[in-house]
């Protein structure tokens, strides 16, 4: 089990988080229960759900229904972003060249989504090239992941539930009212358990870089429709610490818990690779996964890495915090660069 910060939580970092925002009078409620939680070895604000789960139905269920965990807000309490508004690039002065995004290329335009948004949304739900998109991150994982937003030939969107699996988001349908995990890619509780969200390839990498190989990309604008101080990390100094908020079923100290990695799946096999290992190894990375030739290149200015198949064609992948991949792959592969 991954180690839990037990003097701080989400409400309390930088004094400002998106639960923070949304409860600014429970602070000191959440210190209290919290602490409480701790002496008496029970469940408080964050930690078990209890019978409620933020009012959703989970009779239906293929994970164990203790590990799903109270975030702290209620369903929707990080309001996801129903209509997105973009901005020309030249317009995103509220952008600097280090901040970093996630960003998605078409053939016909490119679309940067600013991690100083995501961080107090989690969700946005969009269109691309006519298509519908779900873009998502969880602060918590340093995970950005983008599906399709079909459910069973149907269009879908998502909100955040205020709940967490392995540390992780676990996201909402609004149609079914189902859980689904971000990693896992799959519906863990609800109507649609076991159904699985079609991954589409996310870069997450810096606006300077983007900005260099886009010119012409638009950006998610801070016009969101609720008031937030997008300048601000709720998140700050989180990446530094060894601790994480929530418990995990399985860790790993072969790395620091907060080490980026980039991970893969090809036919049901995984395999990690830790930036550490990439800025030792030659650049590009030729390599095999489950019969499958792919190539990773790892940008050490950006601290961003990509993964595409031997014609060059790009494949999706994860980036995640070390802990939260081990968490979800525990057998996975982890690639050395030494």
């Amino acid at each position: 089990m991954a180690d839990v910060f037990f003097k701080e939580g989400p409400f309390l970092i930088n004094n400002m988080s998106p639960y923070h925002v949304r409860f600014p009078t429970m602070e000191i409620g959440f210190s209290i229960l919290f602490l409480t939680g701790v002496l008496w070895g029970t469940s408080s604000v964050l930690g078990y759900a209890g019978d409620g789960f933020n009012g959703f139905d989970i009779s239906k269920h293929n994970i164990p229904l203790e590990d799903i965990l109270s975030g702290g807000p209620p369903r929707d309490g990080i309001p996801a972003i129903m209509h997105p508004v973009f901005l020309d690039a030249h317009k995103a002065t509220f952008l600097h060249k280090e901040d970093r995004i996630l960003g998605i290329q078409g053939s016909h335009g490119a679309k940067a989504y600013p991690i100083k948004i995501m961080n107090w949304h989690e969700i946005v739900n969009d269109t691309f090239e006519g298509h519908p998109l779900v873009i998502t991150y969880c602060p918590l994982c340093g995970t950005g992941i983008a599906f399709k937003g079909m459910v069973q030939g149907r269009t879908a969107t998502f909100g955040v539930s205020g709940l967490l699996y392995q540390s992780d988001l676990l996201m909402y349908d609004h149609e079914t009212q189902s859980l689904w995990s971000q990693i896992a890619m799959e519906a863990v509780a609800g109507p649609l358990t076991g159904e699985k969200l079609d991954h589409v390839f996310l870069e997450h990498t810096t606006w300077g870089e983007w900005l260099r190989d886009h010119p012409h990309t638009v950006v998610l604008s801070t016009q969101t429709g609720y008031r937030r101080n997008y300048n601000r990390d709720p998140y700050l100094g989180y990446a530094q610490r060894a601790g994480v908020f929530f418990p995990t079923h399985h860790s790993d100290s072969r790395y620091f818990s907060k080490e980026l990695v980039v991970g893969v799946e090809v036919k049901g096999r995984f395999k990690a690779y830790p930036f550490s290992e990439l800025q030792k190894a030659a650049k590009p990375v030729h390599d095999v996964v489950n019969g499958r030739a792919i190539i990773v290149r790892f940008h050490a200015a950006s601290q961003s890495a990509s993964v595409s198949d031997a014609k060059g064609r790009r494949i999706p992948s994860v980036m995640a915090y070390w802990f939260a991949w081990i968490a979800f792959h525990p057998h996975s592969l982890v690639f050395t660069g030494g």
